[in-house]
């Protein structure tokens, strides 16, 4: 069977999402800011156009800001997930065969599809995601999921292609490749890019009439399958199946300065709940946990960074458990009279659920806090995140680690108390 491969990508999805329910701010420009309402990391097109970079901070466009009103926003990942999940959901009504790639990019399997009017198809989803989810989509249609990259970038940029591009025909293929810069091919980092360019390799076209040992050769197995990707040879299939994580991290950086270990707990054993909450997710166990503190290296204070691993007696995936060991991993390696700008868990050493040893010498009952587990997620699925947390995460909403968001939207689509009220 023919492989044919259509990438979806959600226009600018951050600031498409934080429109949806601010209709006033279509054709306006917006902006959406990291944690900490730090730099930009979402503009829409008319930001772009006023010459807002991605990742310039926001103290170095303020003049900007305020000249040409640019609405700014925090980012809402509670609000952009839930889009995200809504827009994978339409994608599944045209083809059960759909890998999430990112929150806002996803590949659809159409191999079965190939004798349908391609473009009239890929028109198709992106009028339905629209109709369905008020978000904008660009299409790039392939026979395999770099080409499929390609068509989906062209099909962003050109106003002729409507927002959608079939690239079937092995003319058009090699007129796309040569009009796709050696950077902006999948899979080609920066300094593969500076490599290829010196050689004199600067096009995606060029790329694909590279020799095979010349690729062995000078860059690696992983570059010669885009490459053959480029030549229209399917090397990757679809994930169907998100891969279960090796390690999990949970960090975040500070809002205010932490001072007092308290306070520094509170963060470090949300961040473990966060980490355990992602184990049961993929029905595994840690046997390793890892907590670090450090300061803020661009401030002119005292500096401190400093970590500590703890081996579990048994694998767990429990918060009980992982927040008792992180309470003791922090004992050890807070120091007082520091600025605090960040801490994390590192959960490590992941094993399936099913394969956990038990350990003689451990007195917790496992099967209890299992099952204890099991319904802390049922509530949090029915009644939202932190319904129920342990003491030691702390209950006053607002705290000194919490990230600084002082443009954040409602969550229309997942708080009741925030959802959007309309007046007839």
């Amino acid at each position: 069977m023919t492989s044919l491969f259509a990438l979806v990508d959600c226009n600018n999805f951050y600031a498409s999402c934080e429109r949806l329910f601010r209709p006033e701010l279509e054709g306006k420009p917006v902006v959406v800011l990291s944690n900490n309402d730090g730099c930009a990391i979402a503009r829409s097109n008319e930001a772009k156009a006023l010459g807002v970079k991605m990742g310039d901070p926001l103290f170095q466009i303020q003049d900007i800001v305020k000249q040409h009103n640019i609405h700014v926003f925090s980012s809402n990942y509670e609000l952009y997930g839930d889009m995200s999940f809504r827009v994978a959901e339409t994608l599944r009504s045209f083809t059960p065969n759909v890998e999430v790639y990112s929150v806002d990019e996803s590949f659809l399997d159409l191999g079965e599809f190939k004798f349908l009017n391609l473009p009239e198809y890929a028109l198709n989803i992106k009028n339905r995601v629209k109709q369905n989810t008020g978000i904008p989509v660009s299409i790039g249609v392939a026979p395999t999921k770099t080409l499929a990259k390609v068509a989906n970038r062209i099909a962003k940029k050109s106003p002729k292609a409507n927002g959608c591009l079939v690239l079937t025909d092995s003319y058009h293929i090699d007129e796309a490749l040569k009009r796709t810069e050696i950077g902006d091919v999948w899979g080609v980092g920066r300094q593969y890019a500076k490599f290829l360019i010196n050689y004199g390799i600067a096009t995606a076209y060029k790329l694909k009439h590279t020799n095979d040992s010349w690729i062995k050769k000078h860059l690696s197995v992983v570059m010669l399958r885009t490459v053959k990707e480029l030549r229209g040879e399917p090397c990757a299939d679809l994930e169907l199946e998100p891969g279960k994580k090796k390690e999990i991290c949970t960090s975040r950086s500070f809002g205010k300065p932490v001072k007092e270990f308290d306070e520094l707990l509170e963060a470090a054993s949300t961040h473990a709940g966060k980490c355990a909450f992602k184990l049961r997710k993929q029905k595994c166990c840690a046997k390793e946990l890892t907590v670090f503190v450090h300061t803020n290296r661009f401030a002119d204070t005292p500096q401190y960074f400093n970590s500590k691993k703890i081996q579990l007696p048994t694998a767990s995936s429990s918060d009980l458990e992982l927040i008792k060991h992180t309470k003791k991993a922090l004992e050890r390696i807070y120091k007082p009279g520091y600025l605090y700008k960040k801490a994390g868990v590192i959960v490590s050493d992941i094993i399936p659920g099913s394969n956990v040893q038990l350990n003689l010498l451990d007195k917790t009952d496992h099967g209890k806090e299992f099952t204890l587990m099991q319904f802390l997620d049922r509530i949090t699925n029915k009644f939202g995140r932190d319904s129920v947390k342990v003491a030691c995460q702390g209950i006053d909403p607002k705290k000194n680690w919490n990230l600084k968001r002082e443009f954040i939207s409602p969550c229309r689509t997942t708080r009741l108390n925030e959802i959007l009220t309309i007046r007839i």
